[in-house]
């Protein structure tokens, strides 16, 4: 198979080295010449600087969509009239326009296209879904994320103010960008109903975005999830808890197991991560399942309607903390 990355910064690279660690040497990179990483590893491979004539001239049978935020949706278009597979970074974009089009064109095509939420892919968080699905805990009531991390860490070799992260113009902002939360909490918990949040820049002030949200999921019939996110966070820390009739189930990402809580036993059972895991085994289980796609073995485990609903729900944040009240995900079109 051959693969076009678009996007050689921290992520198009890494989704290198991990189609090259998994056997996968057909590969062509898509690049704007903005990168602030050396180009050493990226000399063995051809070099386009257009998306149109990268696509005319080797026909790649896959596209993996890896730069900023603001144009997934415009290359996602155009790899997907072309007959690509795609496997798009999360968000699909950072607003509503475009992703209807690319529904029907992906359609059209007979295309696969996998959303980039590696944690889905974490073997913590599938354990936990196993647990949801057989009742461990009885119905889950109430759920707390809470992701912090410093962005001037994130990439030390760059001017963080240069980054998509914190620009506006590239679909920037810790609600879209820490959007992972909001993807796990539907594949755990289901669609909400509503969402109501707060969000503003309090701790780096030369953002043009956002840095610290408060986000709350309704479900009417059941239970609230609430989602923290913040750039601001040293250390940086991940986690998880998820309160049932039951029971009580608390993950950390820094932890090496994740733990359920049953009222029944009255005592904490760990799930132990594999021997050695990393942060990169997310990603790399990520890109096997993608191949598995691209070869119709599988179907995607996070597919555009997914990948929307969560950035319906992270739109719908940003929307209530601008009009002060709650909005109902139904509406989310009309806010977005």
């Amino acid at each position: 198979m051959r693969f076009l990355i678009c996007g050689m910064g921290s992520i198009g690279r890494r989704h290198l080295r991990n189609l090259l660690a998994l056997g996968e040497q057909d590969i062509v990179l898509l690049r704007t010449g903005k990168s602030t990483l050396p180009d050493d590893e990226l000399e063995p491979f051809p070099n386009e600087t257009d998306l149109a004539e990268a696509l005319g001239r080797w026909s790649p049978d896959a596209v993996l969509i890896a730069n900023p935020t603001s144009i997934h949706l415009e290359t996602a278009l155009t790899a997907a009239e072309a007959g690509c597979d795609l496997l798009i970074e999360k968000p699909i974009s950072h607003s509503l326009e475009g992703v209807e089009a690319l529904l029907e064109t992906v359609r059209r095509h007979d295309a696969r296209a996998l959303v980039g939420f590696q944690f889905r892919f974490h073997p913590g968080l599938r354990r936990i879904k196993a647990w949801l699905e057989a009742d461990e805990i009885g119905r889950p009531i109430s759920a707390r994320a809470h992701w912090g991390e410093y962005l001037p860490d994130w990439h030390p070799w760059e001017d963080y103010r240069r980054s998509y992260a914190a620009r506006r113009d590239l679909g920037g902002g810790v609600v879209l960008t820490l959007c992972h939360p909001l993807d796990y909490l539907v594949w755990l918990l289901g669609e909400p109903d509503w969402v109501q949040a707060e969000v503003g820049t309090y701790g780096l002030p030369d953002l043009d975005v956002e840095d610290t949200a408060e986000i709350l999921l309704g479900y009417d019939r059941s239970g609230l999830a609430s989602v923290h996110l913040d750039y601001i966070q040293r250390p940086p820390s991940h986690s998880l808890e998820i309160i049932g009739t039951s029971g009580l189930i608390r993950w950390r990402q820094a932890a090496p197991a994740v733990e359920i809580w049953r009222s029944d036993v009255k005592a904490w059972e760990p799930f132990h991560l594999p021997e050695g895991f990393e942060r990169n085994d997310m990603f790399l289980e990520e890109m096997r399942h993608f191949l598995r796609v691209v070869r119709r073995e599988e179907e995607p485990v996070c597919d555009l309607e997914q990948g929307l609903l969560s950035l319906k729900i992270a739109l719908a944040a940003k929307s209530s903390s601008a009009a002060g009240r709650r909005i109902l995900l139904s509406e989310v079109e009309a806010y977005a």
